[in-house]
């Protein structure tokens, strides 16, 4: 058994409005299956499937008081595609972020409409074939722990794993990477982006818990008693939720 990751949940103080943004900056089709919950994936896309991580936002009312834990990387194929693409998200509504990295870096820190950081890289062999999103990137402590975790929580497939990053992609080699970046940062307040993961169709809902239980996943401590997935935390603390197989 095991799970991947199939989402990342980003909450928003204006769901439609920031899902407008990102199907703009990716080329991506929006969706809602609700009030207050807007669906991205590219087009023609047969959910779930590894080629890509789809975003889904969901209005929540609290603040944003600190940079993110875990935000996006988007891929370009060369210098000129980078500065027309910052352009294009400038146009959007995007604005420069400063988050310490100094002005010697060959990517560019940007913010979204709501705030929450991304990076528009430089162009790098290793993202050519991810598609608009080169990775989902993870604040941590212990990069070696967390690829230990979520290597054994999900079937992706680790590709490197020093004291500063770790980096993980599907077991199918296509979509995006995930990363463990090693920063000096502590985890203060609720993550407003976190990872969703799935089991496999047929995959019993109640063992897969317990597994990811025993390979160190923790209770986040509230209520859930009026939701119909599972929210636990990885040996940082992050939050992350477990949905039902499919």
């Amino acid at each position: 058994m095991a799970t991947r990751l199939v989402q990342i949940n980003m909450k928003a103080h204006d769901d439609a409005a920031l899902g407008r943004f990102w199907a703009e900056a990716l080329g991506w089709g929006l969706d809602s299956e609700g009030p207050g919950v807007t669906n991205l994936e590219p087009v023609g896309f047969s959910y779930p499937d590894p080629t890509a991580v789809c975003i889904d936002l969901i209005a929540r009312p609290e603040p944003k008081t600190v940079k993110n834990r875990v935000h996006l990387d988007l891929a370009t194929t060369s210098t000129a595609h980078q500065e027309e693409l910052i352009a294009r998200l400038k146009d959007l509504g995007a604005t420069l972020a400063d988050v310490g990295q100094g002005d010697d870096v060959p990517w560019t820190v940007m913010a979204d409409p709501e705030g929450n950081e991304f990076c528009v890289l430089e162009p790098r062999p290793i993202y050519r074939d991810t598609g608009p999103i080169a990775a989902v990137v993870v604040d941590c402590a212990d990069p070696r722990e967390m690829a230990r975790f979520w290597g054994e929580a999900t079937d992706w497939t680790v590709h490197e794993v020093t004291d500063d990053q770790a980096t993980l992609r599907s077991a199918q080699g296509v979509g995006p990477y995930l990363e463990f970046v090693r920063t000096a940062d502590t985890k203060t307040v609720w993550n407003r982006v976190h990872l969703d993961v799935r089991p496999y169709r047929g995959d019993d809902i109640a063992a897969e818990e317990a597994r990811l239980r025993a390979l160190g996943a923790g209770d986040p401590g509230v209520d859930q008693s009026a939701i119909h997935w599972t929210i636990l935390t990885d040996p940082e603390g992050n939050e992350f939720c477990l949905l039902a197989p499919a």
